[in-house]
């Protein structure tokens, strides 16, 4: 396991059908490839939080059209899929008192590894906490 710091996006929308298929079409076109994506529903709106090939490229065509858009740096992992290996990072973090605000992940059923995005309270010492032995 091998923790890196990267930029993900919080992108505001319409909470309506074909915006998120907008979304997705327009980073498409510019050849940026989403590797994680999570959205959350309110009545109004949703938040679409995702960690991209290129976020200063999304972040720069989203601002374009006008779409509010918030970059913050997550810790990602590329880990095991394996019971225990999310006990075991939020293990690590809590014994270097470190918060996980909030985090997503998926994996294929049959797959060896899987991905998981953390947005932890202290993103350098969450960093230093997941890469120590």
């Amino acid at each position: 396991m091998k923790a890196q710091i990267a930029t993900q996006l919080a992108i505001f929308l319409a909470n309506k059908p074909g915006t998120l298929a907008d979304v997705c079409d327009t980073l498409a076109r510019a050849g940026i490839n989403i590797y994680a994506l999570t959205v959350s529903d309110t009545v109004d709106h949703a938040v679409v939080r995702l960690v991209c090939s290129d976020p200063h490229k999304a972040l720069r065509i989203f601002e374009e059209h006008a779409t509010l858009v918030v970059d913050h740096e997550v810790l990602v992992i590329e880990g095991e899929n394996r019971p225990g290996s999310l006990a075991r990072i939020a293990r690590k973090m809590a014994k270097h008192k470190v918060n996980i605000e909030y985090a997503y992940c998926a994996s294929g059923p049959s797959s060896r590894t899987g991905l998981l995005v953390i947005r932890p309270s202290d993103i350098k010492r969450g960093l230093k906490a997941l890469n120590s032995r």
